[in-house]
């Protein structure tokens, strides 16, 4: 799924860590976005003779990423007759560079889309992809559901990507242990402190989770508009973030331990030894309906929210497919194609929440909502060396 990565909205809007990020480009960067609306005659009207349009749907991840298209697909296409979705699966671990670079070898070259019409990665290749003005820019003329969208994810990206499923950071806790949970970064500050060896967070390079908690605390007083700046200048600001980090260091668990990957707090937390951590909302949804996780652990969102990690879809911008795919991207956006997606993936939907049944919203209560987009580039590794010499190795 990911380092881990967006099952609450971007749990709408770092990694989600998600979570997470660089800054895109403008809308000069990347085809018009004044495209024509995508109904059934548009999507076929280039097809020969009544044949359905067919256009190349590369995606990359986990089995339950696999699992979700092969029900997907077939669902939309069982509707829309003349689409015909040829789906492109790179197994999680394979490498997925080499389908973006065969993107931008074909515009290069002036060949096209090479093949491919719709892709789907992280933050990361959204921002490279605007940067070398790879990807379409999007609008709800086109698809009408992006309406239901959140606007201000839509313009984390300038439209170039639609974040169709999203996860966030989340406190998880023993509520057994714990009856009011921290609602605000400072609380939680407050919380370590006050219950010394009961909070645990993973090494920041090894999991999103950790990056999360981490960088959450580096930018606590800094401006908002921070977590979406890659300038190094940013760093200048640092120091009284990892002076807190460094101070936190003999009040977390095992005065100073710091978990491997997003899957060791959870360890922790599922076996009593710490009763509050921070964690992928999707990671403690798919532990708890499999029964790893007791049912006493709940989840709780600080305000303002840890990072958000969305999984994007991007359109090839010299496709010449887009009607068809927009046809596509429309069906994704709607309430029936994100409920499975919710279903299927234990993640946040990519729509806003109002938009989906209400025993649906009543689930992400609390969880959903208030999470933020960290868009730090290069940055986010400059704080993980920086944490690795002044935290860790104290």
């Amino acid at each position: 799924m990911r380092s881990k990565k967006p099952w609450l909205t971007l749990l709408s809007t770092a990694l989600l860590s998600m979570t997470l990020l660089a800054g895109c480009g403008g809308a000069e960067k990347g085809a018009s976005a004044n495209q024509p609306a995508a109904d059934g005659k548009a999507a076929t009207a280039s097809a020969a003779a009544g044949e359905p349009v067919k256009f190349n749907f590369y995606f990359t991840g986990s089995q339950n990423v696999k699992d979700l298209w092969d029900t997907l697909v077939p669902m939309f296409e069982a509707q829309n007759e003349l689409v015909d979705v040829n789906m492109v699966y790179i197994p999680s671990g394979t490498g997925a560079e080499p389908t973006y670079d065969r993107i931008m070898a074909a515009k290069q070259a002036g060949k096209g889309s090479g093949d491919i019409d719709l892709y789907e990665d992280g933050i990361g290749v959204v921002a490279q992809g605007t940067k070398d003005g790879v990807w379409q820019q999007l609008s709800k003329d086109a698809i009408p559901n992006l309406s239901k969208v959140n606007a201000n994810t839509m313009k984390d990206v300038d439209n170039y990507a639609i974040p169709y499923r999203s996860s966030a950071v989340i406190l998880a806790y023993d509520s057994t242990k714990i009856s009011s949970p921290p609602k605000t970064l400072d609380e939680l500050l407050d919380w370590i402190k006050a219950n010394p060896g009961q909070f645990a967070y993973n090494d920041p390079a090894t999991g999103g989770a950790g990056s999360s908690f981490v960088q959450t605390v580096i930018y606590k007083d800094l401006p908002a508009d921070d977590i979406h700046n890659s300038d190094p200048s940013v760093m200048e600001k640092w120091d009284p973030g990892f002076n807190t980090l460094k101070e936190l260091g003999q009040y977390v668990y095992g005065e100073g331990i710091y978990p491997k990957k997003n899957q060791g707090t959870l360890d922790l937390l599922m076996n009593g030894e710490v009763s509050l951590i921070p964690a992928w909302s999707d990671m403690v949804l798919q532990q708890l309906n499999e029964d790893l996780l007791p049912d006493t652990v709940k989840m709780q969102q600080i305000t303002p929210g840890f990072n958000g990690g969305p999984t994007y879809l991007m359109v090839n911008g010299e496709s010449d497919k887009k009607e068809a795919v927009y046809q596509f991207l429309d069906f994704v956006l709607s309430p029936e194609a994100q409920t499975v997606i919710v279903e299927k993936m234990n993640g946040f939907p990519g729509i806003e929440l109002n938009n989906m049944p209400q025993e649906m919203q009543d689930k992400f209560t609390g969880v959903a909502e208030g999470f933020r987009t960290f868009n730090l580039g290069d940055l986010g590794t400059e704080i993980n060396k920086r944490w690795q010499s002044d935290v860790a190795a104290q």
